[in-house]
């Protein structure tokens, strides 16, 4: 569901993590920023352990999920498919976004969401990072 116009050419394939709450403790800075470093594109999470963190994920380009429910249909290796995710980042339709779950031939529905996020925060996560929106941004 969802893939009947997915190629090559718009989607990109990355890591996520799943936690209950991320982002406590002294490397918060240092744990987005190497989380992209290996191809991270998102979190999923119940709730971030610091706004702070949360900014970082999307300073480092990376989605802030929120996971609807318990990770019951997921594991490790799995992959997770979220079909107009950049449509929705631009229109600023993140409350309800149903991604799937493939493994064994089968797509699983799940729902997740984007808490409240700025234009400016949508606009670096589109960009990869906030130094790619910076640059994009300079003033000539």
């Amino acid at each position: 569901p969802g893939s009947e116009n997915a190629d090559l050419s718009n989607v990109e394939i990355g890591s996520t993590i799943y936690a209950n709450k991320p982002g406590d403790g002294s490397a918060r800075e240092q744990a987005a920023s190497c989380q992209r470093v290996i191809g991270g594109l998102a979190n999923i999470t119940q709730d971030y352990a610091t706004k702070r963190y949360r900014s970082n994920v999307m300073n480092w380009g990376m989605l802030p999920f929120h996971l609807k429910g318990e990770p019951t249909e997921f594991e490790v290796d799995d992959y997770i498919f979220v079909p107009g995710i950049k449509q929705a980042l631009k229109d600023n339709k993140l409350d309800d976004i149903t991604a799937y779950v493939i493994k064994n031939g089968k797509a699983v529905p799940i729902s997740l969401y984007i808490k409240e996020m700025t234009a400016n925060e949508r606009e670096i996560v589109q960009a990869g990072c906030l130094i790619n929106f910076n640059r994009n941004n300079k003033k000539a």
